[in-house]
């Protein structure tokens, strides 16, 4: 069978609707409007209190499903309630375009033909954003976007703010929390971490600054969307990404990890051992409460291992910390007067570090450095064995 459909077999053989959500854009509704109506009358119009002529418009498309906002409510709570009213509506997909004429309803079939090969992906449209007539402030925007995006789930991405998407309805987190313009940022983001595959495809654009009508507020929606990431970035690294290495290790079993992650990771053995020496630093030091959100934001700056570097940040495993406590107030207490004697007993933990919180401080950071480059180094010389041993 020719994996490739006819166009109106393909249209016919996928259960999508086309969500269309618009305020105050009454140069281009009308005709964006018309041209999905080629591809399809599974129309869902989200009017959200448009004050212009869209009412009136609205009027010549009766036969269409229209869901009308009492006020403005923000984009984001408009393809919320779009997507609600396509799941009432029993819809698998949903394909969403903007109504300010800036997409072409033409590439609804690349969209469906993509879906057909990669079922219940997430698919945003990939716009050339270095063409004439692109707002710099778009551009800027948009690549400010892909990096959270990138940091946020580990996926690469080159437009996570087109608007023309398509969404596997059934799949999609069960609730939101944001109703502007920085929705669209939540719902790739928190599609990802559920396993979703988030990817672009390429589709045609057209910036006319004649046509065009932006609701983009640069400082209030751009301030919404900087604590928007911060939220994400945090939640990722102390929730996500300590789920994800859980997840992969419990799936191929410890000995298949460790081998297949670390020793044999593309990394050279130095970032290798460094990944190694952070980990163990960081899980050593006495930045109790932060260790994990410093861990994955130091691996990241300094392009080392994750993985291996949570792996070894684990020496402070439950059992152990008593003895770190102990021996961090020991080495301090050679730099720091302590009033009171140390005895390695229960009370240890709380008790003694309120006590002499300057001599812990000290000494651990010191046996965090001084365990750390020692840790670093029998690695190196332990994984350059192995890889001379392995190539043998």
């Amino acid at each position: 069978m020719n994996s490739i459909l006819p166009q109106q077999e393909l249209l016919n053989s996928i259960n999508f609707c086309v969500i269309v959500p618009t305020y105050n854009n009454q140069k281009t509704l009308k005709r964006v409007l018309d041209s999905i109506l080629k591809y399809s009358s599974n129309i869902i119009i989200v009017n959200d209190g448009a004050t212009d002529s869209t009412n009136e418009i609205l009027k010549e498309y009766s036969q269409l499903v229209q869901i009308h906002h009492p006020k403005n409510l923000g984009k984001g709570r408009a393809l919320r309630n779009g997507f609600r009213k396509a799941i009432e509506l029993n819809f698998e997909y949903a394909i969403t375009i903007d109504s300010d004429g800036q997409h072409f309803a033409s590439d609804i079939p690349c969209f469906l033909a993509e879906i057909q090969k990669q079922p219940n992906a997430l698919l945003i449209g990939g716009r050339n954003m270095t063409q004439e007539n692109v707002p710099k402030k778009s551009s800027f925007g948009n690549k400010f976007s892909n990096f959270w995006f990138k940091f946020e789930t580990g996926i690469k991405l080159e437009d996570t703010q087109s608007g023309f998407r398509l969404y596997p309805l059934k799949l999609l987190p069960k609730q939101f929390y944001t109703n502007k313009f920085e929705f669209e940022i939540e719902v790739i983001v928190r599609a990802a971490w559920k396993g979703i595959v988030v990817k672009n495809i390429p589709i045609q654009v057209l910036y006319d600054p004649a046509e065009r009508v932006s609701h983009f507020r640069p400082f209030q929606d751009f301030t919404r969307i900087s604590i928007l990431n911060t939220v994400l970035v945090t939640n990722a690294l102390l929730y996500i990404k300590p789920r994800d290495f859980f997840r992969r290790a419990k799936k191929k079993g410890l000995k298949k990890f460790f081998l297949e992650d670390v020793l044999e990771s593309d990394d050279s053995n130095f970032k290798k051992s460094a990944a190694i020496a952070l980990g163990i630093f960081i899980g050593l030091s006495p930045f109790w409460g932060f260790q994990t959100l410093l861990l994955f934001t130091l691996a990241a700056l300094l392009r080392l291992n994750k993985v291996i570097a949570f792996l070894f940040s684990n020496v402070s495993f439950p059992p152990f910390i008593p003895f770190i406590i102990y021996a961090s107030l020991k080495i301090g207490s050679i730099f720091v007067a302590a009033d009171a004697p140390l005895h390695l007993d229960s009370s240890i933990t709380l008790d003694d570090i309120q006590k002499n919180a300057a001599q812990y401080i000290i000494g651990s950071l010191i046996l965090a450095a001084v365990s750390a480059l020692s840790a670093g180094l029998i690695s190196y010389l332990l994984l350059t064995a192995f890889s001379r041993k392995h190539l043998e």
